[in-house]
């Protein structure tokens, strides 16, 4: 136990001698949840949308106000000709465009029923999604209220399926509160594997190694003690995220603070795991932070954070059960957003305990072989 809090001190020494890197430890985070919390949003709304109206008419401004009191589309653009607006798509300063026809009112008047096109850029189809469906429910609505006018018919009043859908855990389906809780999970892991990736390689760059291979420190002994000062830091910064996670993007905890913080340190265990192991089987600092963006990439992109495991080929979701990352962010959004215990997470936390063990227990290994 001394051996091994020697080890602590003198990495928590070393940590706080260069100001530098104990700034970047807990500015990161912030920085990167700031910045990701708003940029990875999947909330499509005010699209740039440009208006063909050839009819002119006092129905079809009436529409082109519906479209846009509707919040999804903003009215920028009112051009002459169909040319003007395909030029403003091919453009990209219109994603989206409304051509209402001469004689729209007319036909509405005479019998009852019009059409409009609505063309979209569907380059990118996140937005041409939401334009789509957007469009469609607009019409819709302008439809019924067309109906209801014109032939004194309440849409309401007459027979037929009703079906009012109830949205549970997140009912304003605000992105951030899905986004959020994955990005603390990601910034968390990433940030600590890749300081902890430089814990053993950098030992060996300043030629210190050769001083612990003399002490009687065991391989264990020396992990442990590089281990527990990150683990401190990490801790820190979860705290850190949490608060801003929640104060900052309002972001609700619906289930156990506690539950969740001592979840993280496993989760933290085992991404610093993750990163000594990294440390031992690297010979450079180069080499060791190459090795963990090589690592952490493909996770992000096969946990679940962004994309569903469920819409994955077969074989990537195979792939997905051997990332931890996959199964605390289960954990995380679980707490945050479902309010959920530890009974309906225990397969989660079992995975996460024997990746935690698994790791350090390799991360040893490897050390006392580079001590032979």
């Amino acid at each position: 136990m001394h051996r091994t809090l020697a080890v602590m001190r003198k990495e928590f020494i070393h940590i706080f001698r260069d100001p530098r890197t104990l700034a970047v430890m807990f500015l990161i985070p912030i920085i990167q949840l700031v910045l990701l919390g708003y940029a990875a949003t999947t909330d499509v709304d005010h699209i740039s949308t440009a208006v063909f109206d050839q009819d002119r008419t006092a129905q079809s401004r009436e529409l082109i106000e519906t479209y846009r009191a509707s919040g999804y589309f903003d009215i920028n653009y009112y051009v002459a000709s169909e040319e003007a607006l395909a030029r403003l798509i091919d453009g990209g300063e219109a994603r989206a465009g409304l051509l209402i026809p001469l004689g729209y009112s007319r036909e509405l008047a005479r019998e009852g029923t019009a059409q409009v096109s609505v063309v979209i850029d569907g380059s990118d189809p996140n937005i041409a999604n939401a334009a789509l469906s957007a469009a469609t429910a607009v019409g819709q609505a302008k439809s019924a209220e067309i109906v209801q006018r014109i032939m004194g018919v309440d849409p309401e009043e007459q027979p037929g399926l009703e079906v009012r859908p109830r949205v549970w855990y997140n009912p304003e389906l605000a992105s951030a509160n899905f986004m959020i809780p994955g990005l603390i999970g990601v910034i968390m892991q990433f940030l600590t594997t890749f300081l902890t990736s430089m814990a053993i390689v950098r030992e060996r760059e300043r030629g210190t190694i050769e001083q612990l291979i003399v002490t009687p420190l065991k391989s264990y002994e020396l992990i442990i003690g590089k281990l527990v000062p990150y683990v401190f830091i990490a801790f820190c910064d979860t705290l850190e995220v949490l608060a801003i996670g929640s104060f900052w993007f309002g972001v609700p905890i619906h289930g156990s603070l506690w539950l969740l913080l001592a979840l993280s340190v496993l989760a933290l265990m085992t991404s610093l795991g993750l990163g000594l192991f990294i440390s031992t089987v690297s010979n450079t600092q180069q080499e060791s932070m190459l090795l963990s963006y090589f690592i952490m990439l493909p996770s992000i992109f096969l946990s679940g954070f962004m994309f569903p495991i469920a819409a994955m080929p077969k074989v990537l979701q195979y792939f997905s059960y051997v990332v931890p990352l996959t199964y605390f962010l289960i954990i995380v959004r679980g707490i945050i957003l479902k309010g959920i215990g530890l009974e309906l997470l225990a397969d989660q936390v079992m995975a996460m305990a024997v990746f935690g063990v698994v790791l350090l227990a390799l991360a040893a290994a490897r050390f006392r072989k580079r001590l032979e």
